[in-house]
C-alpha cells in the first residue's frame, strides 16, 4: 500500500485504522469495555497481522453509543441488544422509504 493508498482512507468508516488503547481513550472507556462489546458480538475489531484489535471509526460510534446507554444505567447484555434493534430499525425505515420512492415514481398520484 502506498502513502497515498493510506491516506485516501482517511475518509473510509470502516477503515481499522484505531488501536484499542486510542479507542479507548477517545471513548472515555476501558479497553476490557470494548472487549465486553466484543464478546456481546455488536462489534468484532479487525486484528492486525499481529493479532492487536483494530477499530475503526463505524465501530466507535457504535461503541459510544453503547457507552451511553450504560452510563445510564442499562446493562451492558441489553444495550446491546438495543443498538441492534435500533440499527434494523433504521434499515428497515430506509427500505421502506425507498419502495414509497420506487411506487411512486411507477404509479404517480392523478392530478385533480
Amino acid at each position: 500500500m502506498t502513502a497515498d493508498d493510506s491516506y485516501g482512507r482517511l475518509d473510509d468508516d470502516d477503515y481499522p485504522a484505531y488501536t484499542m488503547g486510542r479507542a479507548a481513550e477517545m471513548l472515555g472507556t476501558t479497553p476490557a469495555f470494548l472487549r465486553a462489546l466484543g464478546e456481546h458480538r455488536l462489534i468484532t475489531p479487525l486484528r492486525s497481522e499481529g493479532g492487536h484489535r483494530r477499530y475503526s471509526r463505524y465501530q466507535l460510534r457504535i461503541a459510544a453509543r453503547a457507552r451511553e446507554l450504560v452510563d445510564q444505567g442499562t446493562p451492558i447484555e441489553a444495550a446491546c441488544r438495543i443498538i441492534v434493534l435500533e440499527d434494523q430499525l433504521e434499515e428497515a425505515q430506509r427500505i421502506n422509504a425507498e419502495y414509497r420512492r420506487a411506487t411512486e415514481t411507477a404509479h404517480p398520484p392523478a392530478a385533480a
